[in-house]
């Protein structure tokens, strides 16, 4: 693993030191020695992480670490402070005010890299999603700031403790922002972080008669709960147990006694972190939807049927089974976005969509193929059952008037269908869908309003 990581410090020997010990593990260090020549590097260069002194001259780490979280850019750029300062409410500043961690001098070399490397895979994973999200039409607001982030609703908490007087102090600490659910059994533990919408996991290191970091594998390795942030509540002296826990993949701990200031901080920054990268899923699975959907009608457009269509034939032909296809043609359509305009003939098309969601069943793959033209995939169905479905749906289209102009008036409308069934020999879905056309073009010429099955 390998990162871009900015040290900050005012005394030179540190600087050196913690540059050695970086550069020891292959990361590309790079370093300033005040607040305002770090802030102006982070202007001018991309960087995964900051290990940032708090006591310096001019500009403290304290603020220095605010205006990070303040800029849109750098507001989700992992922070770890590493100072001399060992009090509490040290900690629980730097915390507030957006560090992700907070590291007291003399650090071990084992606590410093499996820190970092904790956030650089966190880092790297909300890169990815960032640009994942901002790929497609639809850009990620990245004007999301820290202070947006922590005004949300409390964030839900499960916590894994079977010690009474334990959990009774940490859910009492909490209560105020935030809402905890307690499990004393950590097997059923598992079952109820994947079954509740969870904003973070506690997990104590001391349960009885089970290891917690298998818990913390488990809930790694499940689909449901592989993203669920975790914070580990350790004993002193258990230093391996919490490298090996971070490797497993907990995103942060505690070391008892837990001051509850500092528990109730580090929770808001994984509950902040976590809302953050949930923001990201939502705009990358809407990109994807934007992608193989049609804006006006919310069918799938024509880039998924060429690529889903292909697929089912190859998939039927294998398996010498049924597959028929429908091309749907409004009639006379020009004819309504003359008359009535093209707002009206946007709402027929919207309400015709809406039709055939309600009249196809669930297998069925409905496709706006390009203007009034849609085209339905019907997978495991026979030409008898096509035919069926195609007729239903012409009659429901034409038994209803579809309201323009929002209900002030209304238009009949009708249909032409042309139907295809899958030959299996040699065929394509070119040759499907133009059998089906040619179908199409038959249906209009007889008339309009009326279904026609290809000859097979």
């Amino acid at each position: 693993m390998t990162a871009r990581i900015l040290v900050v410090d005012d005394i030179l020997v540190n600087v050196r030191l913690m540059e050695a010990r970086l550069t020891a593990e292959y990361f590309d260090v790079h370093t300033a020695t005040s607040g305002a020549e770090a802030l102006a590097m982070l202007d001018n260069a991309a960087y995964d992480i900051v290990l940032l002194d708090v006591m310096m001259p001019g500009m403290d780490g304290f603020e220095v670490c605010r205006r990070i979280r303040a800029n849109p850019r750098t507001t989700q750029l992992p922070v770890i402070m590493v100072t001399a300062l060992d009090q509490p409410a040290d900690r629980v500043h730097g915390l507030e005010v957006g560090a992700d961690d907070f590291l007291t001098k003399p650090v071990s070399d084992t606590q410093l890299i499996t820190r970092v490397k904790s956030l650089v895979r966190l880092k790297q994973l909300t890169d990815e999603l960032d640009l994942r999200a901002n790929q497609g039409s639809v850009a990620f607001d990245r004007a999301m700031t820290y202070a947006d982030l922590t005004a949300r609703a409390p964030g839900r908490i499960l916590l894994v403790e079977d010690r009474r007087s334990a959990y009774v102090r940490i859910a009492q600490a909490l209560a105020g922002e935030m809402a905890v659910d307690i499990e004393t059994n950590p097997q059923e533990a598992l079952f109820r972080a994947a079954e509740g919408d969870y904003d973070l996991a506690l997990v104590s290191t001391s349960l009885d008669d089970y290891d917690a970091l298998r818990l913390c594998s488990q809930l790694r390795s499940l689909d449901r709960t592989r993203l669920l942030p975790i914070l580990l509540i350790a004993d002193p002296d258990e230093d391996s147990r919490l490298a090996r826990g971070l490797d497993l993949g907990i995103n942060d701990y505690l070391v008892r006694p837990v001051d509850t200031q500092e528990l109730t901080a580090r929770c808001r920054t994984q509950i902040r972190r976590k809302r953050y990268t949930d923001r990201l899923r939502a705009s990358v699975l809407q990109t994807m939807e934007l992608a193989i959907t049609d804006a006006l009608t919310g069918l799938y457009n024509r880039r998924y049927l060429d690529s889903h269509l292909a697929a089912l034939v190859e998939r039927t032909t294998e398996k010498k089974g049924d597959l028929s296809l429908l091309i749907v043609d409004i009639d006379y359509f020009k004819k309504v976005n003359d008359t009535h305009g093209h707002d009206a003939g946007d709402e027929i098309l919207r309400e015709f969509a809406t039709r055939i969601r309600r009249n196809l069943r669930a297998l069925d793959l409905p496709c706006r193929f390009g203007g009034e033209e849609f085209v339905i995939v019907m997978p495991e169905t026979d030409y008898g059952i096509a035919s069926i479905v195609a007729e239903r749906l012409r009659t429901k289209i034409a038994r209803d008037p579809f309201a323009i102009h929002g209900g002030a008036a209304f238009v009949d409308v009708t249909i032409s269908v042309g139907a295809a069934y899958i030959l299996h020999d040699g065929d394509t879905p070119e040759s499907l869908l133009k059998r089906a056309d040619n179908a199409l073009y038959r249906a209009k010429a007889e008339g309009r309003n009326r279904v026609v099955l290809a000859a097979a």
